[in-house]
């Protein structure tokens, strides 16, 4: 989480976040959580192979203990992936009832006083608002008749929020971020946020498009192509559950260059982005960008990127963060939609009528100045005329 500037830059204050604002002990922090396959995570985490297995063996009890909890989940919506470890129920209101159940047993055998649900799940298929997500009544019915428009991870967004849970959705696809359950929220009193966790590729898009703009480079198309092996590759080898990161993926150049604003640098922007599940590399996933770009008087020029990563670990710490922030909010008295976690999203959660903020150094100046706002201490605003009276 690295520090947070206090005051003037002359003061010198500039504690650790984890310091300056009443985070959660990672000392306290219990885990649970559903899957489809029924493997502790000691077994799960040594089939993804991510860590190493000296470091496995070292906490290989602890794991050993998280046993996963039957699942939500229909093959309709992820289309690569099949389990055993999977709920039975009359309808989907029945198996969001069960995980409500879930959550309360979870709580009252480890004893907690607070919970946060991140949704880690697999991509499912490219879905829009129906009006099957148009208020809480229209939704709750929808469970009932088993509506296709609610997909697992809507079921798993409804019993968090109903709970009063803080609920964020670490994929892609449509999930807490309709009217139905955002109006839930409000009612439940939840932080909400999401979608799709800003990891590898896009999070250096959100590096390199705001410095292009800032010195209005023109950009006349942005190749995008990943490669990785992992289970999240083999799910988004389906056109459909690929769609859905597509749509996230592809919509940060937009708002972050602003083609309506500068139309002779970014109107004919062509934006391509590609993934290809290649099994051989496993969690390592590897991301190429070729950028045309172009300068003064028209003349081109090109970036290479070439970002040789680790998948889950980038994301796991975000993961962290955001349960830690989103319980955070909900201490606070924040509910609904928090924006101010934008910084972790490829496609921010926003209030109607605005437009998402993409940049990732605005994003992480509006996420330390509501820690600052928490605390009563000043907002910066980086003006600085202060330094010079």
């Amino acid at each position: 989480m690295g520090t947070v500037r206090l005051g003037k830059r002359t003061e010198g204050r500039s504690p650790v976040i984890r310091d300056f604002v009443p985070l959660t002990s990672l000392d306290d922090i219990v885990f649970g959580g559903w899957d489809i396959f029924e493997d502790n995570s000691y077994e799960a985490a040594k089939t993804a192979g991510v860590l190493s297995k000296e470091l496995l063996e070292q906490i290989r009890p602890e794991l050993e203990q998280i046993r996963p909890w039957p699942a939500v989940f229909d093959r309709q919506y992820v289309k690569r992936l099949d389990g055993p470890n999977v709920k039975k129920g009359r309808n989907k209101r029945d198996l969001a009832e069960q995980l409500r159940e879930d959550i309360r047993r979870f709580k009252g055998e480890h004893g907690l006083e607070r919970l946060v649900m991140v949704w880690c799940g697999s991509t499912e298929i490219y879905l829009t608002e129906s009006p099957a997500h148009a208020s809480i009544e229209a939704f709750e019915k929808a469970l009932e008749a088993n509506d296709p428009s609610i997909p697992s991870s809507m079921v798993y967004a409804y019993a968090a929020i109903k709970e009063g849970i803080p609920y964020a959705n670490g994929a892609p696809n449509l999930s807490a971020d309709v009217p139905a359950l955002i109006q839930l929220a409000g009612e439940t009193r939840s932080p909400i946020a999401g979608k799709d966790l800003k990891t590898g590729q896009t999070l250096i898009k959100t590096v390199i498009a705001p410095g292009l703009k800032a010195r209005l480079l023109g950009v006349e198309g942005w190749y995008s192509t990943n490669i990785l092996g992992n289970r999240d590759g083999e799910v988004l080898d389906d056109p459909e559950s690929f769609k859905s990161k597509e749509e996230t993926k592809k919509s940060v150049l937009d708002f972050i260059l602003q083609p309506n604003l500068y139309p002779d640098l970014y109107k004919e922007l062509c934006h391509v982005v590609r993934i290809n599940y290649y099994p051989p590399r496993g969690d390592n996933k590897e991301g190429w960008d070729n950028i045309d770009i172009f300068g003064w008087l028209g003349y081109p020029m090109q970036l290479k990127i070439n970002f040789l990563c680790r998948d889950s670990i980038l994301a796991a710490p975000i993961v962290l963060d955001v349960a830690l922030f989103l319980d955070l909010a909900k201490r606070a008295g924040m509910y609904g939609i928090q924006e101010w976690l934008s910084f972790y999203f490829k496609a921010p959660m926003h209030a109607p009528g605005l437009y998402p903020e993409h940049d990732l150094f605005i994003q992480l100046m509006k996420l330390k100045n509501t820690l600052r706002h928490l605390k009563g201490e000043e907002l910066i605003t980086h003006l600085g005329l202060e330094y010079y009276d």
